[in-house]
Formats: C-alpha cells, sequence, structure tokens
C-alpha cells in the first residue's frame, strides 16, 4: 500500500509507519482542498489530521484510489465523513490516547486563569513587576470552585475527575445523553444555560463539527456571568470568537483560557490584546507521548485495514 502521511511524527512513530508501509511524509502545511483531492487519487491510504481540507468538493468527481483516512487524532471534523462514506474511504481516527494529555491542557488554563498566570508572566517579561505586594494581581482561589463541563466524554470526564480528586472542586456537567456510573460526585444538569448559570469555571468538552458550531455565543456568556470563566479545549469554532471578545472587554466574563481558536492559526488581535485572556498554541495532545501513541493507534488501523481485520476505532466503515 502507498500512503501519504500529511505531516511529521515523532521519530518512533515515524520508524513505525516506514517499517509496515511505503510511506511519504508530508511537511506542516496543511493540504488544501485540492492538494487533499489530488492525494486521494494518489494514495491507497492516508493518515491526515487538523487542518486538512478533506471537505466534500475533494472527493467530488470519482476516480479515488484511496480507501482509508486513518485519521491522527481524536477529533474529525476537518474530513466531511459523509462525502467519504459516499465515496467508498473509510475513515478512522486515535480516541482514548488523547485523553489524559487534553485534560492535563484543560488543568493547566484552569490553574492559570483563575490565578492570572499569563497576565503576571507578561507584566514580569515586560520589566513592569514592582515586586511584591499585598493586592497585587488578586486571582481566586480554585479549590472549593464550580466546575461545569459542558461534554462528558472521555475527555470531559478525565477533566472533571482530576478537577475534583485533585483540586476539590465541585462537579457538575451537561451531556446530550444520560451519564452514569462515575467514580467520583458529578451532577448532572438538564440545560446548558443552566450549567453556565452555576458554574465558576465552564470547559468545553465536546467534539467539532456542525452540531456545535457556534454553540458558546453570546448568551452563553451571560448565563456564566461576570464572575465565570470559560476554557476550550475542544474545537476553536464551537464557540462564538466575537461574542467571546465582546464578552471579555466588557467584563461580561471574568476571563477565559484557550487552546483552540475559530480560524487556526489565525488569532484574533482583540484576544491577544484581552488581559483576561490565557491563550495557548494548541497544546493539548502536545507531549511526545501522546503523540507517538496516536501515531501507533492510527498504524494499527492502517495494518488491520491492509490484513482485512476488523479495525478498531471505525468512524466511516470500508465497504464489504
Amino acid at each position: 500500500m502507498k500512503l501519504l502521511v500529511t505531516r511529521p511524527m515523532t521519530e518512533r512513530g515515524a520508524a513505525a509507519v516506514r517499517a509496515e508501509f511505503d510511506a511519504t511524509f508530508r511537511d506542516n502545511a496543511p493540504l488544501t482542498e485540492a492538494e487533499a483531492a489530488e492525494a486521494l487519487r494518489a494514495y491507497d491510504a492516508i493518515v491526515p489530521t487538523l487542518g486538512d481540507a478533506f471537505s466534500a468538493g475533494a472527493f467530488a468527481g470519482g476516480g479515488l484510489r484511496c480507501k482509508l483516512l486513518a485519521n491522527f487524532g481524536a477529533g474529525y471534523n476537518h474530513i466531511d465523513v459523509k462525502a467519504a462514506e459516499a465515496a467508498g474511504v473509510a475513515v478512522t481516527n486515535t480516541p482514548d490516547v488523547v485523553t489524559d494529555p487534553t485534560a492535563e491542557v484543560a488543568l493547566t488554563l484552569i490553574l492559570m486563569t483563575l490565578r492570572r498566570a499569563s497576565e503576571g508572566e507578561r507584566i514580569l517579561r515586560a520589566g513592569q513587576w514592582p515586586g511584591w505586594n499585598p493586592t497585587q494581581l488578586l486571582g481566586r482561589s480554585v479549590t472549593g470552585r464550580s466546575l461545569g463541563i459542558v461534554g462528558m466524554g472521555r475527555i470531559g470526564k478525565a477533566i472533571a475527575r482530576r478537577a475534583h480528586l485533585g483540586l476539590g472542586m465541585e462537579v457538575r456537567f451537561f451531556n446530550r445523553s444520560s451519564v452514569s456510573n462515575l467514580d467520583f460526585p458529578a451532577e448532572q444538569v438538564e440545560t446548558l444555560h443552566e450549567l453556565l448559570r452555576l458554574s465558576d469555571v465552564a470547559v468545553i468538552a465536546v467534539p467539532g463539527g456542525t452540531a456545535t458550531r457556534g454553540m458558546i455565543g453570546a448568551a452563553e456568556m451571560a448565563a456564566l456571568g461576570p464572575q465565570g470563566v470559560l476554557i476550550n479545549i475542544a474545537r476553536g469554532d464551537v464557540v462564538d470568537e466575537d461574542a467571546l471578545i465582546a464578552a471579555l472587554t466588557s467584563h461580561g466574563i471574568a476571563g477565559a483560557g484557550l487552546d483552540v481558536y475559530a480560524r487556526e492559526p489565525k488569532v484574533p488581535q482583540a484576544l491577544i490584546d484581552a488581559p483576561n485572556a490565557t491563550l495557548l498554541p494548541h497544546l493539548g495532545t502536545a507531549t511526545e507521548e501522546a503523540r507517538t501513541d496516536m501515531a501507533l493507534r492510527a498504524l494499527a488501523n492502517l495494518t488491520a485495514f491492509r490484513d482485512g481485520q476488523p479495525m478498531r476505532d471505525v468512524v466511516v466503515a470500508p465497504r464489504g
């Protein structure tokens, strides 16, 4: 099988892939729709990732050689799965292995935002720190705060568990289906607005895609309120960035911690300028261990497909 890997991998991940396949690795630039269309016609399988434009247009016109998109990542909203299915292209992803590192980044953002850590670092680096004083950069304690999780899947549960057991936060959550058998105390709330109203900190942990795009807008910011903090480690377009900027600049919410953005890598200057925003460059799974595990999980799906075995992480099943 001729394989295209659309971005670099860790050394161990790349070596494992090369040991199994005739693999071509691209540089760090995401595939445009035209490049994705060309790749679908030139390779037997592709390992795409966030930002690669496998939209409906890439699959149009037939003549596809590719039979599997083994996505590198749990999220796959950069792939039009309906178009892939119609074209007979299977899709897999890499869940589970992204859970712990993404949860760690959520906790990082909670701590940094409530304790005003990024604001303090900017002041220090700019040479503007006058020294310790009793009322400087007063943030809020994390312990005992109310945490609202929007989306209680694998990642949402991992964040909630760490926040409650490690930081003593009181957990509530909103999820479209009922969630039970949790190994820590948490209350399921019936509506998103009720959850936001009850939360000191709200963490967005829903999947990306059309169903969640713009889910958090002006009304949701108002429900969170002037003492609330919004954390987003999901997908950038789940949050209406214009509404978020308005809420931050008018102090409609107390602050935000973001690892994802609607038009990555472009970040609005108003967000960069907002002192009450903590901004990270999409670090969710950025550990050596996690990125290697993602590569190996994608590889496991590839080899299963090649060998005619069931794939573990099916998003779109293969034909036949």
